[in-house]
């Protein structure tokens, strides 16, 4: 069985990548980015970050809170650009029914978002957290 950061990994990437909005803006959606991630003209991309699993069970019910990160990048001048590819990912993913494999997804919300630009002086980042609610469905 596969951890729920794992199988939440893997349904936010396919949902990320055949989102038309977000592909219209970035190079791709990556867990590790290839070199060819800051290729011309879209110059950002979606990358993977974090996950933390904090279990939280109840009475019958093996679950709890995945709380994950997604990093926006752009290179183009000034935050717009980064700002929008953390607008679509949110929008792609805030209370999205997605189906997991041995658990269950309750609800994925945004929690926050934070642009900044990175120490290069070049590259927007922006940081998107989210929390997912999940229940075990197999044993």
């Amino acid at each position: 069985m596969a951890s729920a950061e794992l199988e939440l990994q893997v349904a936010i990437v396919t949902r990320l990548k055949a989102d038309a909005g977000l592909s219209a803006l970035v190079n791709g959606v990556y867990d590790q980015p290839p070199s060819t991630a800051w290729a011309t003209p879209k110059e950002g991309y979606v990358s993977i970050g974090e996950a933390q699993f904090i279990r939280d069970d109840a009475t019958c019910i093996y679950g709890g809170d995945v709380y994950l990160t997604l990093h926006a990048w752009s290179r183009k001048v000034g935050f717009p650009e980064c700002k929008e590819i953390a607008d679509a990912v949110v929008e792609s993913l805030h209370l999205a029914p997605m189906t997991l494999t041995t658990w269950r997804l309750v609800s994925i919300m945004h929690r926050q978002t934070r642009v900044f630009r990175n120490s290069d002086g070049l590259t927007s980042h922006g940081v998107i957290d989210l929390v997912a609610n999940v229940e075990r469905i197999a044993a």
